[in-house]
């Protein structure tokens, strides 16, 4: 097991006395309560207020309250909490029409982590989890959401890191990468014909937050089988449709190619 921060402890510990009835608290109350030298409770205090954590208020006595930093990360896991009901909504939605598997996905350095994934309704179908991981140069919704980024963003990601082959037809040359995602900021869309998984492909489109940000991506993944040069260009309309839906949901504006 991982070893605790002591420091860290103690500073949760003091964040967490507020969830108690207490709206202002001295330093002398919470180094009671949590049994802190004086000078250790001044440390954390002074640190938490700098930090935007709590908010000192001078008076008789000085006493501390909960910071506005707080309220920014609850905000945060709210808007996380709404996206993904939203996400689960429209995705299903998507996979109600299309009958195939739908996922939504975030980005996390160069990998996705699906947040998202309504199964399809056929008897073969792919297997696949919330919470799954893959590299982002594989996927048509990592080719979306690094797409997304600056061009000196994308440089800095890259730099130093080599591009795996899951399979065969995976990209491997960051020349390959650049120019499939230059292609899909031309688009708006993404494919992927077996370069994670040698029995499947999927099509992809951008999930654009308030303030322009492609943060998120929808995808309908297709088992090989399924595969036929008439339907992907119904696939392409439907992603394209549900990831303007989930962005229009979350208060942005749907990419245009």
């Amino acid at each position: 097991m991982a070893r605790l921060v002591p420091a860290v402890l103690r500073a949760a510990d003091i964040l967490e006395l507020f969830l108690g009835d207490d709206v202002t608290l001295s330093a002398s109350e919470i180094g009671s309560r949590l049994e802190l030298p004086r000078s250790t409770t001044h440390e954390l205090l002074t640190t938490l207020v700098e930090r935007h954590y709590l908010v000192r208020r001078s008076g008789e006595e000085t006493t501390y309250r909960l910071g506005p930093k707080l309220l920014e990360l609850g905000a945060r896991y709210q808007q996380r909490l709404e996206f993904t009901a939203e996400a689960d909504a429209v995705a299903r939605q998507v996979a109600a029409e299309c009958r195939e598997t739908v996922h939504v996905a975030v980005l996390d350095g160069l990998e996705v982590v699906y947040v998202s994934k309504v199964d399809s309704t056929h008897s073969v179908r792919l297997i696949s989890e919330v919470g799954r991981r893959l590299p982002a140069h594989c996927t048509a919704v990592g080719k979306v959401l690094l797409a997304g980024l600056s061009e000196e963003e994308l440089s800095a990601r890259l730099k130093g890191h080599r591009l795996v082959a899951l399979t065969e037809n995976s990209i491997t040359s960051r020349t390959a990468l650049r120019q499939q995602l230059a292609k899909v900021r031309e688009t708006g869309v993404a494919h992927e014909r077996s370069e994670s998984n040698p029995d499947a492909g999927c099509v992809a489109a951008p999930v654009v937050d308030a303030t322009g940000e492609w943060m998120a991506a929808m995808s309908i993944s297709i088992p090989t089988s399924r595969h036929s040069d008439e339907a992907w260009p119904r696939w392409e309309k439907l992603v394209r449709e549900g990831a303007a839906e989930l962005t229009r949901r979350l208060g942005g504006r749907p990419a245009t190619p």
